[in-house]
């Protein structure tokens, strides 16, 4: 079974903050695939959502709850993550 992470920035974060803290959060999220996390994807929503801004997609529950742990958006206070199991459907190409 996979694993959604919905991250929702948090009440009051100025979108300066964010862009400041992404270079940590970029290099984190190449470090954690290369290392062998399960990261399938992840990525900002392009329309704004008040439940969600951005999402992760994950092998496991177990490499979503690890990758929340050490990702510099949520150590740093300015997303709130939300880990959601997900049994898909896949369709062939």
């Amino acid at each position: 079974m996979e694993s959604v992470v919905l991250y929702r920035v948090r009440e009051g974060v100025d979108r300066a903050r964010i862009l400041e803290v992404y270079p940590r959060h970029q290099a984190y999220y190449q470090s954690f695939r290369a290392d062998g996390g399960g990261l399938v994807a992840l990525g900002p929503f392009l329309t704004p959502d008040p439940t969600a801004s951005s999402m992760g997609l994950f092998t496991s529950r177990q490499d979503a709850e690890r990758f929340v742990a050490g990702d510099p958006f949520v150590t740093e206070g300015l997303a709130e993550p939300h880990v959601l199991d997900w049994d898909p459907v896949r369709f062939e190409p």
